[in-house]
């Protein structure tokens, strides 16, 4: 049976996942939805011009957002499907561009309501990411001494020392 800790990574994974192969599709094509399709191009259009820098440097509002698109179904994709250790850099990544979305957001002066959803998954990102890097928990196994045939638990791991208080 799996534990706990699994389950809630594995769940965690799996939403955030799909939420950012959903977002990040919107970024690039209208066939999900034109109007935020639209409202995407618009939205990026004003951070390329909050940011005259990223102008300077040749990146153009369509630009910004298809590589956030795409960096977002990509990183989506390995959350949900890929196992082990890309799945936390995957993480990292959409952590530092769910970072990067609130700055623009503050940048162009964004009511909360709309990058609150950037905020909570950004708080679930990190938490996935922070019980995914915590290590495992095992079970101390019990050693058995044989004596004559008879198997008994060795004597200092049978009970806590005298004075002193197990804790688990």
């Amino acid at each position: 049976m799996a534990s706990p800790r699994t389950i809630t990574i594995v769940a965690l994974s799996v939403a955030l996942g799909l939420f950012f192969v959903f977002m990040g599709t919107i970024k690039l094509t209208p066939r999900l939805s034109r109007d935020a399709y639209n409202e995407m191009k618009r939205a990026y259009k004003s951070y390329v011009r909050a940011l005259p820098m990223l102008k300077k440097i040749g990146v153009s509002s369509i630009l910004l957002r298809k590589s956030i698109g795409a960096l977002e179904v990509a990183c989506g994709i390995v959350m949900t499907l890929v196992p082990g250790r890309p799945k936390d850099v995957a993480n990292f990544l959409l952590l530092l561009l769910v970072l990067a979305v609130l700055f623009f957001h503050q940048l162009v002066g964004d009511p909360l309501k709309r990058y609150a959803h950037a905020l909570v998954f950004g708080i679930l990102l990190t938490c996935r990411l922070l019980i995914a890097r915590q290590p495992e928990e095992q079970l101390p196994e019990k050693r058995i001494l044989s004596v004559n045939g008879d198997e008994q638990p060795l004597v200092h791991e049978a009970a806590p020392e005298k004075g002193k208080m197990k804790v688990s």
